[in-house]
């Protein structure tokens, strides 16, 4: 449930941000890639151990 409203407000602030043609401060995609790897590993970790 956390996951999938974490989601929903990242979509929501997503189109507030085009709506009012704010530039998101989000970080570039390969830092975004390379996020996503550390929470597959540390999940796989979890699963295995």
């Amino acid at each position: 449930m956390a996951y999938a409203t974490a989601l929903g407000a990242g979509l929501l602030v997503g189109v507030l941000y085009t709506v009012v043609r704010v530039k998101s401060p989000a970080p570039p995609p390969t830092a975004l890639s390379g996020l996503l790897g550390m929470v597959l590993g540390q999940a796989l970790l979890g699963v295995l151990l």
